[in-house]
């Protein structure tokens, strides 16, 4: 039963593989203009090879066997002019299709991009970021190959068989029906072929998406692999990957070699049968040599279509199995959207935080509660810091904030308004975050800063590494302002990459600002100025920040103690260690440590 089940499901999947192509008319439909033009080029350059024929056979007959040079001459100028013709409009479909494939594959990965930057954080939780580059890469490839090359020559070939088998039946209408005969030869193993190619071409794009994602992780975290000495074992394990992605593709060019070598047997060995057999009609007067070298002619066009035609179907395999990837992730729908009507925030933005009875537990971890019927609000221009043991849920509050997900249960607001309910870019829009491990893109310091408000000035830019004490350091660089940071600002401190993002996220001028330990990688001295620029903007807007380090925010107008997604005490921090309990523990680990022991007690109140 389970054996027949995934037969069923098979089929299924290979009708929607077919039917899925259909839908990259929708990116061609803005071309139509061109689409067209390359269609008549087409159809002239296959009428011009079927004339071919037509001129053989005159040449032929009224040439070679009449004598007549006159007529001989004739011919072989109607033969250059088809030529000619075949020539120009041979030129005219190769640019117009080729420039459709580039053109449709561009707009396809736009597209594709464009949906996945826009998919909720809980989608890559579960979706390898390899993956997603192999489709929009390899799979968009594969694509333009087929709208750009392979489909039109497929159309010329249909054309051309068609065409080709009509003028078989014109010219010698008892050879051609011999050659029908063999016609059901050809397209059965077509039919048993295609299925099996279908899935392999599914199944080698996986491992070639496999082979991305190993990149890419590991290429990101190479510091960690030399850390650790992995280069051998990770380089092994990226072996295994490559030569299963081998395995898989050598799997599927065997089986799509098998149908073109049989397609092509049955199609040139039925050819050369019919020769024989018009040879002897030939001898016998039942038919004449341009005839049957007219007729042979269009027999060899018509067989090379059928074997082109096979190909193509190959390769429409591995397209239809690539379309699917894609329009996957086209038609995933973000979890967090804005609604039809959102809700207005007010203007200007106040700032102020509410979180009412909310429970929340991770898509990618549904068992284990997260925050737990939590419940806090913080006043517009206040400073509040949130603490607590590692897991206690103090980073998915930020994660609520920003909206990345929706809780399961009660409300988060911000300046009033219900989150749910809420436009996320309007959201997002007033809230500056300053991430513990920061990112720095592959840009120069102006761009990076620049990245927190796409229409700040250099001035506005300058003015707010000012305020995160950057501009001391940036001035340094060798082209100052301008200097490229390298991938990941590999050329950056720790100090100075966390320095960039707190000035990127004060570009923003966010009437509420994020601080996830913004001051983590800094050295005593950057710390104490960032912090007291921190403190500075502080007074003009509402700050939540987690805090790891107790010694940094224990001015904060009040701290909010969780302990397994649950508010377990509140207050300013005096009273907190007076009245004994968790965070009382917590800050005698790093208070009242040695420093030899409180690094290593640190990590108690990480995440």
């Amino acid at each position: 039963m389970a054996r027949g089940e995934d037969k069923q499901s098979s089929e299924r999947t290979g009708s929607r593989n077919f039917g899925v192509l259909v839908r990259l008319g929708a990116f061609l439909l803005p071309y139509r203009l061109r689409l067209v033009g390359a269609a008549i080029a087409l159809t002239i350059a296959a009428g011009s090879v079927l004339g071919l024929g037509t001129a053989l056979r005159w040449l032929v007959d009224a040439g070679f066997a009449s004598g007549n040079s006159a007529l001989l001459d004739r011919a072989l100028w109607g033969l250059v002019g088809f030529i000619v013709l075949l020539a120009g409009a041979t030129y005219s479909r190769s640019y117009l299709v080729t420039w459709l494939g580039e053109r449709v594959t561009a707009d396809l990965r736009k597209a594709v991009f464009a949906r996945t930057l826009r998919l909720s954080p809980a989608f890559f939780e579960t979706t390898r970021t390899g993956e997603v580059l192999s489709r929009l890469t390899a799979d968009t490839t594969a694509i333009q190959t087929i709208v750009g090359s392979t489909a039109s020559m497929a159309l010329r070939n249909v054309l051309l068989m068609i065409g080709g088998a009509a003028m078989m039946a014109i010219t010698a209408p008892d050879l051609a029906a011999i050659t029908l005969a063999v016609v059901p030869f050809v397209v059965a193993p077509i039919v048993i072929f295609g299925r099996r190619v279908r899935k392999l071409s599914r199944e080698s794009q996986d491992r070639l998406g496999d082979v991305g994602a190993d990149i890419d992780e590991t290429l990101n975290a190479v510091r960690t692999v030399q850390a650790f000495n992995r280069e051998a074992a990770d380089g092994a394990r990226f072996d295994r990957r490559v030569e299963e992605a081998f395995v898989a593709n050598a799997r599927r060019a065997a089986a799509r070699s098998a149908l073109i070598a049989l397609v092509m047997l049955l199609v040139f060995g039925a050819v050369g049968f019919v020769l024989w057999v018009g040879g002897h009609g030939a001898m016998r007067g039942e038919i004449s040599v341009g005839q049957l070298s007219a007729f042979v002619f269009y027999a060899v066009i018509v067989a090379s279509s059928v074997g082109a035609i096979s190909e193509f179907m190959a390769d429409l395999q591995r397209a239809a199995g690539a379309s699917e990837r894609l329009f996957e992730l086209l038609d995933a729908v973000p979890d967090i959207r804005s609604p039809a009507s959102p809700a207005l925030f007010p203007v200007p933005s106040r700032g102020a935080v509410a979180f009412e009875h909310v429970s929340f537990r991770y898509p990618s971890a549904p068992d284990r509660t997260a925050l737990d019927d939590l419940s806090f609000a913080v006043e517009p221009g206040e400073t509040v810091a949130i603490v607590g043991p590692s897991g206690a849920g103090k980073t998915t509050v930020y994660q609520l904030l920003l909206r990345f997900y929706d809780p399961q249960g009660g409300v988060v607001r911000l300046d009033g308004v219900d989150l749910r309910l809420a436009d996320p870019a309007e959201a997002r829009a007033r809230v500056g975050l300053v991430p513990q491990e920061p990112t720095i893109f592959a840009a120069d310091v102006l761009e990076n800063i620049r990245y927190g408000r796409v229409g700040a000035t250099d001035a506005e830019v300058r003015a707010a590494a000012r305020a995160a004490y950057a501009d001391e350091f940036v001035e340094r660089l060798p082209q100052g302002w301008n200097t490229f940071l390298g991938e990941r600002g590999v050329r950056l401190s720790g100090g100075q990459r966390q320095r960039i993002a707190i000035a990127r996220a004060l570009v923003r001028d966010p009437a509420l600002l994020l601080l996830d330990e913004a001051t983590s990688a800094l050295d005593a001295e950057s710390e104490r100025y960032v912090q007291a620029a921190l403190e500075a903007v502080g007074r003009s807007r509402t700050v939540l920040a987690i805090a790891h380090r107790l010694a940094t925010v224990v001015r904060a107008d009040r701290l909010i103690v969780l302990d397994h997604g649950r508010k377990i005490a509140e207050g300013p921090h005096a009273r907190l260690v007076a009245e004994g309990g968790l965070y009382a523990r917590l800050a005698a680990l790093q208070f009242d440590a040695p420093s030899g022991e409180r690094a290593t007690l640190q990590g108690v109140v990480g995440r």
